[in-house]
């Protein structure tokens, strides 16, 4: 057979359904897809046809032959259409358009201010899509779906801003309308750190069932994966581990309160440490560069970073039991003083049946996790089988 076939318990009931196992597979035949799902070789053929008919599939080579002529082999069209991608940071942002199986097509990366606001910042986000599209030679007509990250707190449920705390301007605003308003399709908005977070965790081979994604950037945030899914909360604030009270520091946040993990620990909370022992440091980038020196004492400042952080997740870790913690955003760049400082921390503080098998480690993707995630968010979304199901039913749709 030419992908991994198993049995499942109970037959694939709808064409969005087979959709979903021939994607997640290198291809099958339709004899293997008989023999998987337990479907009439009838029912098989129609369905195939029916995601061959609506471009989802395409039969891409021949099968070894048995007898007879060779079958073909039925793949994920991932060129079905494109989506478009937006990471937007604190005072960076990264952009791409990719194909249906995350295959990007064209990025970029440009310095911008989130304090700008939303006309600027989104206004410069669909300028940024419209000039990628073009550099791709791809379509408008061919966008099927828009996924945004954004520093703050989303209501996920409606894709609005809760209260960011270095957003402002942006309490509640409708970001994904004018995106909706110019290609008419889904455009879902997330938490930056959240997208993050399903990036790697699409990019581990093979997925954890759990995971902790902690990003060290200007500010402190976490992405939970819980048994294999992104988990949001009842109100989308899961994670904001940055606010979590540490020790009896007297550190003034930007939230208000005093203490909080990212006020110690932060990348901003560094880079004004170090200023103010005599080092050009203005931002988090600042510190890593200065680490990458070999500057003792903003290596010494990583590792204490480290083990405040790693105090904080040990409690995490202890709470979740994650079979993988990834350490990721600007300041996890500066090498293994970060890094070890959680370690350190982490294995003292958490109980050996927590660590025993327990994997810590930096980000794979680096700065392209936010746009992975972002990808992944809307293939989830658009290539749902529920989805696809309506889209073949109606004609129309995100995927039709």
């Amino acid at each position: 057979m030419t992908g991994s076939p198993r049995k499942y318990p109970n037959p694939m009931e709808s064409p969005g359904q087979l959709l979903e196992l021939i994607r997640t597979s290198d291809g099958f035949t339709r004899s293997d897809l008989v023999e998987i799902t337990g479907l009439a070789r009838s029912t098989v053929t129609q369905r195939v046809d029916l995601l061959l008919a609506h471009d989802l599939v395409h039969e891409a080579g021949e099968a070894p032959s048995t007898g007879g002529r060779p079958p073909s082999i039925i793949r994920f069209n991932g060129e079905a259409g494109v989506v478009l991608v937006a990471d937007l940071g604190a005072t960076h942002a990264r952009f791409a358009v990719t194909t249906l199986d995350a295959a990007v097509l064209a990025e970029s990366g440009i310095d911008m201010l989130i304090s700008d606001g939303p006309d600027v910042v989104l206004d410069m986000t669909l300028k940024t899509f419209e000039t990628l599209l073009q550099e791709s030679g791809v379509a408008d007509s061919r966008v099927r779906g828009i996924g945004i990250g954004v520093p703050g707190p989303i209501n996920f449920a409606v894709g609005r801003p809760s209260d960011p705390p270095i957003m402002p301007g942006w309490h509640d605003y409708p970001i994904g309308d004018r995106f909706a308003e110019r290609f008419g399709v889904p455009v879902l908005v997330d938490n930056d750190v959240n997208i993050m977070a399903l990036g790697e965790f699409w990019s581990t081979d093979p997925r954890p069932a759990d995971m902790i994604f902690i990003k060290v950037g200007t500010g402190i945030g976490c992405g939970l994966i819980v048994d294999g899914h992104l988990h949001r909360g009842a109100r989308g604030a899961a994670g904001d581990v940055g606010h979590i009270r540490i020790g009896d520091s007297q550190a003034n946040c930007r939230c208000g309160n005093t203490g909080c993990l990212e006020a110690i620990a932060g990348g901003g909370a560094l880079a004004a440490q170090l200023s103010e022992a005599g080092y050009d440091t203005k931002n988090s980038r600042d510190v890593v560069n200065l680490a990458g020196t070999g500057n003792a004492e903003a290596v010494a400042a990583l590792r204490e970073a480290g083990r405040k952080i790693g105090g904080m997740l040990a409690g995490v870790v202890n709470l979740l039991n994650p079979s993988v913690v990834v350490i990721g955003g600007d300041v996890a760049q500066a090498g293994q003083a970060l890094l070890a400082g959680i370690r350190e921390a982490i294995y003292r503080r958490s109980t050996t049946l927590n660590t025993s098998e327990l994997q810590i480690r930096g980000s794979e993707l680096g700065d392209r996790a936010g746009i992975i995630g972002a990808v992944a968010l809307v293939i989830e979304r658009i290539l749902d089988p529920s989805v696809v199901d309506e889209a073949i039913q109606t004609n129309v749709g995100a995927v039709a």
